[in-house]
C-alpha cells in the first residue's frame, strides 16, 4: 500500500499536499481499500468555509457512507468536478486523479500538526 511520503496525513485518513500556498485534500490509499468501491462522493461548493475536523462531504461505497472530516480550516477554492462522474477514481487513483478540495488555508500552521507518512503509517499498522 503506498504512502506518498511528500504528503501529510489526519487520523480520519485524509490526505493533504501544500502547494504554492493552497492544501489539496483527499483521502487515503488505506481509506479507499477499507472502503470499497466507490460509487459517490459529495464535496462543497467553492467558496465553502471547512473547519478542523468538522465533515466537509461523504464517499458511498457499496458497503457504507463514510463522511470526510477537514485536516485543516479554510475557504474551498476548487473542487474536483471530475469526481461527480468518475467516483472509481477514488479507488484506481487517490493521490492523483481522486484529490477532493483545494483550501485556502485559515492557518497554514495547521499543517505542521498533520501526521507525516512514517506516523501514518505506523498508526494504520495497528
Amino acid at each position: 500500500m503506498s504512502t506518498p511520503k511528500d504528503l501529510r496525513y489526519s487520523e480520519e485518513h485524509e490526505w493533504v499536499k501544500v502547494e504554492d500556498g493552497k492544501v489539496r485534500i483527499g483521502i487515503t490509499h488505506f481509506a479507499q481499500s477499507e472502503l470499497g468501491d466507490i460509487v459517490f462522493v459529495e464535496l462543497p461548493q467553492v467558496g465553502d468555509e471547512i473547519k478542523t475536523d468538522d465533515p466537509f462531504g461523504s464517499v458511498e461505497s457499496v458497503k457504507t457512507v463514510s463522511e470526510l472530516y477537514a485536516p485543516i480550516s479554510g475557504t474551498v477554492v476548487e473542487v474536483n468536478a471530475d469526481l461527480e462522474d468518475n467516483p472509481e477514481f477514488v479507488n484506481e487513483s487517490p493521490y492523483e486523479q481522486a484529490w477532493m478540495i483545494v483550501v485556502e488555508p485559515a492557518d497554514a500552521s495547521e499543517v505542521d500538526k498533520l501526521m507525516t507518512a512514517e506516523q501514518y503509517e505506523e498508526m494504520i499498522a495497528e
